[in-house]
């Protein structure tokens, strides 16, 4: 894994040794990862302008890019998907969202406990959507609420995911 420290701040990890960081992930400076948070091969977390933080039992999939500007931290949430290839740029992802692949999330959005933001959605800065929001498109909006049992639903992921990272952490073996 690549973690690195930049300007005498070092990335945050939790001191159990329960997260995964793949090999070819990048984890940069003001970074703090929660118990069981895994950040997935080719994702990039560069927190060289203000904190990113990663939640408990969250993961950060596949070649996403996670980055700040000053005065927009980035904040996921616990028990957070964040899919393939997403954007996460100095905005909230609230506990138990799910931000589908592809999706682009900017400057100072806030994304609700227990929402989805549907696969290549664009969510232009400073947009706030309530919890339990199934959001789409570009530029997103809210489409409908989500009931309890879709809410629940979207635990999945995550769990699979959490459990996911030690697997890889035993069992993932170099072969050249």
């Amino acid at each position: 894994m690549a973690v690195y420290e930049l300007d005498g701040q070092a990335p945050e990890l939790p001191s159990s040794g329960n997260y995964f960081v793949a090999e070819t992930a990048v984890v940069i400076g003001r970074v703090r990862l929660r118990e069981a948070a895994s950040v997935w091969f080719g994702a990039v977390l560069r927190g060289d302008n203000e904190w990113i933080e990663v939640g408990e039992g969250s993961n950060v999939q596949d070649n996403c890019t996670c980055h700040t500007d000053l005065g927009f931290p980035l904040v996921i949430g616990t028990g957070c998907t964040i899919g393939h290839n997403v954007i996460l740029h100095g905005c909230t992802i609230e506990d138990g969202a799910l931000v589908g692949m592809g999706s682009v999330v900017m400057n100072g959005v806030r994304i609700g406990r227990g929402s989805i933001v549907g696969a290549g959605s664009v969510i232009t800065e400073g947009k706030q959507f309530p919890e339990n929001s199934l959001i789409i498109g570009a530029p997103a909006r809210v489409i409908k609420t989500l009931d309890p049992a879709q809410v629940a639903a979207m635990g999945g992921p995550a769990k699979f995911y959490a459990a996911n990272g030690p697997r890889f952490r035993k069992g993932l073996r170099k072969l050249g």
